[in-house]
């Protein structure tokens, strides 16, 4: 009576892994490709974190006089865009490997 209920759709074959990562990723390309992918996305998410956090805290400092505060602001906000540089370029040094090599780091199958 219950099995009436259930869908009968084929959604392909899912892969078992038993908890062992080889059996995951065939090799070691497809699992670094997807922590650098969800890095950079990572590292995006901070840096809006960072300059939302960093400019409230320079508005509602820069008018009580407390110079020290606004400048941790400021602080805040450069070590932001700063950081996120650094993040952006090597995203560009890896698309540079990329066409000098002709390797798929960034875009390789899963």
């Amino acid at each position: 009576m219950i099995n009436r209920f259930l869908a009968q759709v084929n959604i392909g074959d899912i892969p078992t892994t038993n908890g062992k990562l080889s059996t995951t990723y065939g090799s070691i390309s497809p699992l670094i490709t997807s922590l650098l992918r969800n890095s950079l996305t990572l590292a995006g998410i901070i840096l809006l974190g960072l300059l939302i956090f960093g400019g409230i805290t320079f508005i509602m400092n820069a008018g009580s006089g407390d110079s020290k505060k606004a400048e941790q602001a400021k602080q805040t906000i450069t070590s932001a865009l700063i950081g996120f540089a650094v993040v952006f370029g090597a995203y560009l040094i890896i698309q540079l490997i990329e066409l000098i090599t002709g390797l798929n780091i960034l875009h390789s199958n899963l």
